[in-house]
């Protein structure tokens, strides 16, 4: 293990905590230091990550297991779709690691990130009030949404062929006007 690996999985970790507290906050957090170790691996030289699919995804477990402990106190149906998510990205994590496939991945997003921020932004209370339809509905969007990063990362591989400094560079030039 390199001390690269250690540098961002200590920061995914800590980045992950704040959800215990903050469940929106500390979720959106989460999220934004997920997406910040690409950049990281830009950035640092301390050996590089031998396997950043499998170092993500095992950081994503952690992270996802914290957001799991604060759903876990949610009222039905939040609380009850949260475990059936959770469960189903967690079977195609596994399958993951098994096989190294990373179109397994397609076929378990992790919506249950989406859905945990949804829930902590709206109020599991305010889901509680939700028809079937609406539940059903705001999944679909959800799933929808998700299948599109899924397949932007892991089936297409767009971001493969270029670095977390380069996709920044792009951006800032497109805003720019450079």
């Amino acid at each position: 293990m390199t001390l690269e690996v250690i540098v961002i999985a200590a920061i995914r970790i800590a980045g992950s905590l704040p959800v215990l507290r903050w469940p929106l906050l500390g979720g959106l957090l989460a999220i934004l230091v997920d997406l910040g170790d690409l950049l990281l691996m830009g950035v640092l030289d301390l050996g590089g990550v031998p396997d950043y699919q499998s170092l993500d995804k095992w950081l994503d477990q952690f992270t996802l297991a914290l957001f799991l402990i604060v759903a876990l106190r949610w009222t039905r149906p939040a609380r009850t779709i949260s475990i059936a998510l959770y469960t189903y990205r967690l079977v195609g994590f596994v399958l993951f690691e098994l096989t190294g496939e990373r179109a397994l991945l397609l076929l378990f997003p992790n919506v249950f990130e989406f859905w945990f921020i949804l829930v902590a932004a709206v109020g599991d209370d305010r889901v509680a009030r939700w028809s079937r339809g609406r539940l059903a509905a705001s999944l679909l969007v959800l799933t929808l949404l998700k299948e599109i990063q899924e397949w932007a990362l892991h089936g297409a591989r767009l971001f493969d062929s270029i670095s977390a400094l380069e996709a920044i560079d792009l951006v800032w030039r497109r805003l720019t006007g450079q």
